[in-house]
């Protein structure tokens, strides 16, 4: 009997130990991994960095900040974040390339292109016509943007007039800063950063308008997103939820122009704070997501799709893609 009651409490104990261990790992607090990039798609990020940063999140993050969207697609296909900011047409292409694994979450940046020029001979699309035009992003949203208005508008993008692309924004700064290239398009914040410099270049076109111009006011340029991981929204889906609330109040709190600058500086999204503020008003803000998502950026990926399938992985995403909340 006692021998009986030994191995019986020795049950117990183990049942007890174990339970206990189980109820740890299930209130294991979730870190989620998130991906801002430096530029407009950051932007609405900073004040969720800095609430994190302040233990002041319902949820745990770890923030890394990428200098470019090639560097943060690879992170996330390869499960190194959960969460990333990028360009629309990554996302679609994410999700192409990985047979579903990727779900986008909400828009958060519309048009942020801008036609530069150092004089005053371009007042529309049409005054593109037989112009050199220096840009980044060949094989990506700009490039994409680009073709579209201007064919949109007549203008034969290899015959009627010249692209010359360049690998990185920095390149199209100095060249405009510089003198040879008279006339590029340019994202924010690079845009302030070139007319602070030089008060002879101006801002001639605002792409998001040329865009609506042609494509229709209900079709918005839709440029930056924040895209999950599939896996880690079904194993995870009340921490997505979080996430999303808090940066929506993120990007909300952008319109403190001055603070939002500030932090832009610290977190390491804009360099300088003083650009940061002249940037920030131009670079189209928005947190848009579920049924509205959906069919706004349908219609952009139906025009980009139309434009080259390449563009968006060859094939226009399925419903599976949406994510609906």
């Amino acid at each position: 009997m006692k021998k009986l009651i030994s191995l019986l409490c020795a049950v117990l104990l183990l049942v007890a130990i174990c339970s206990g261990c189980s109820a740890t790992n299930s209130t294991t607090p979730i870190t989620v991994r998130v991906a801002a990039i430096q530029g407009p798609t950051g932007i609405g990020m900073v004040h969720l960095m800095d609430a994190a940063a302040n233990n002041s999140t319902a949820v745990t993050y770890d923030f890394s900040v990428s200098s470019a969207p090639t560097e943060v697609g690879p992170k996330l296909t390869n499960g190194d974040i959960d969460i990333a900011a990028l360009p629309t047409n990554m996302a679609a292409t994410l999700y192409n390339k990985t047979s579903g694994n990727i779900r986008l979450l909400a828009v958060n940046t519309l048009g942020v292109l801008y036609m530069l020029e150092n004089g005053n001979t371009i007042q529309s699309v049409a005054d593109l016509r037989g112009k050199t035009i220096y840009t980044s992003g060949q094989g990506a949203n700009p490039e994409y943007v680009l073709n579209y208005v201007l064919k949109q508008n007549g203008i034969d993008p290899t015959t009627d007039v010249t692209i010359k692309f360049v690998a990185e924004n920095t390149e199209l700064a100095t060249l405009m800063l510089k003198g040879d290239a008279t006339v590029a398009m340019v994202p924010q914040p690079v845009v302030s950063s070139i007319t602070a410099q030089n008060g002879d270049i101006r801002i001639a076109l605002s792409m998001n308008d040329a865009w609506e111009a042609v494509a229709g006011e209900e079709n918005k340029l839709m440029m930056g997103c924040v895209a999950v991981r599939k896996e880690f929204l079904e194993n995870h889906p009340k921490e997505v939820e979080t996430f999303l609330s808090e940066y929506k109040t993120a990007i909300e709190k952008t319109s403190d122009v001055d603070t939002t600058a500030a932090l832009c500086e610290e977190y390491g999204i804009i360099p300088k704070a003083a650009i940061a503020k002249k940037a920030i008003p131009y670079c189209e803000l928005t947190f848009v997501s579920g049924t509205t998502m959906k069919e706004q950026i349908a219609k952009y990926y139906s025009v980009l799709f139309e434009s080259n399938p390449q563009s968006i992985g060859g094939k226009l995403p399925d419903e599976a893609f949406y994510y609906a909340g």
